[in-house]
């Protein structure tokens, strides 16, 4: 029985140990396509491990890979294979995500006394607090966004070693349009305190962030992030069109002799339908009893 998912972990840590192996400065040519095409499917499945933050056992990675490629019934089943993969990669992400967590809350503490850097609580949706540290670099005297606004922004986001995992500037050249409540929760705070003009510098912990799901490949699971950003404009959406007033779905369909007459179907209004409500109910209330001895007795 194949096992695709075993054969995706083999593939990916096969490359990792020939890119070990060969060295980063030595690339030899492929000495065919189907060398090259094999090479590109392990550059595949290496990315998406390396995506998911898997530290596995290279020897039980191979060991697997060839049961399969060489036909033999595997140790696991398809099903087993999942779990024990879902298993191992959500205990990994958690042990990872707390490993950053208290590596960011080191970092902030210490930039916490850097002269500038204030500080502000932010109340998350589930009633959690985490506090948000920023430095106004430039005040701007714009307006300030409203929680329904669009936003531009130019930024620049960095990890706490100072890797940069995104930059307005590299994603052609404009600054980055998005709704004031359509980014991380340490974004929506900032945004409505600062004035269109102002430049700051945001510093935010994972709960503020991307919290313990983390944004691979860049942001690891739990990571403090630092963005510099400068608010260009916001824009107020205009309010939404009114609704179409409603109307009745009941027809009125002419009798044969008013169609000869030149009567048309109509849909009737709505004070038309109260209308004649009112005149079936008064006609009923008029009507004798056709039943005599469903009368009601004394």
């Amino acid at each position: 029985m194949k096992n695709s998912i075993t054969t995706i972990l083999s593939a990916g840590l096969v490359l990792a140990a020939l890119q070990t192996s060969l060295g980063a400065e030595n690339k030899p040519a492929f000495k065919d396509d189907k060398e090259k095409a094999s090479y590109g499917v392990g550059m595949y499945f290496g990315n998406q491990i390396k995506r998911g933050n898997l530290e596995v056992d290279l020897d039980t990675v191979i060991a697997a890979m060839k049961d399969v490629l060489d036909g033999r019934e595997p140790r696991l089943t398809e099903a087993d294979s999942r779990e024990a993969i879902m298993k191992y990669q959500q205990e990994s992400r958690r042990k990872l995500s707390e490993k950053n967590k208290k590596e960011g809350e080191a970092f902030l503490a210490e930039n916490k006394k850097k002269p500038g850097v204030q500080t502000k609580s932010v109340t998350l949706k589930d009633g959690t607090t985490a506090e948000m540290q920023y430095k106004v670099i430039t005040e701007g005297a714009g307006a300030t966004p409203k929680s329904n606004d669009t936003v531009s922004v130019n930024y620049r986001g960095t990890l706490t070693n100072g890797k940069e995992f995104d930059n307005s500037a590299k994603r052609g050249g404009k600054p980055a349009k998005f709704p004031v409540k359509g980014v991380v929760p340490g974004w929506t705070e900032a945004l409505q305190m600062m004035k269109v003009g102002s430049k700051w510098e945001l510093y935010l912990p994972s709960a503020l962030a991307y919290a313990d799901r983390g944004f691979p490949p860049d942001i690891e699971p739990g990571a403090a992030l630092i963005f510099e950003m400068e608010l260009v404009g916001t824009e107020t959406p205009p309010p939404p069109a009114p609704a179409p007033p409603l109307t009745s779905d009941i027809i009125r369909v002419p009798s044969a002799d008013e169609l000869k007459a030149g009567a048309k179907i109509e849909v009737l209004k709505p004070e038309d339908v109260e209308k004649l409500s009112k005149q079936a109910t008064n006609a009923t209330k008029q009507a004798p009893n056709a039943n005599p001895k469903a009368e009601k007795k004394p």
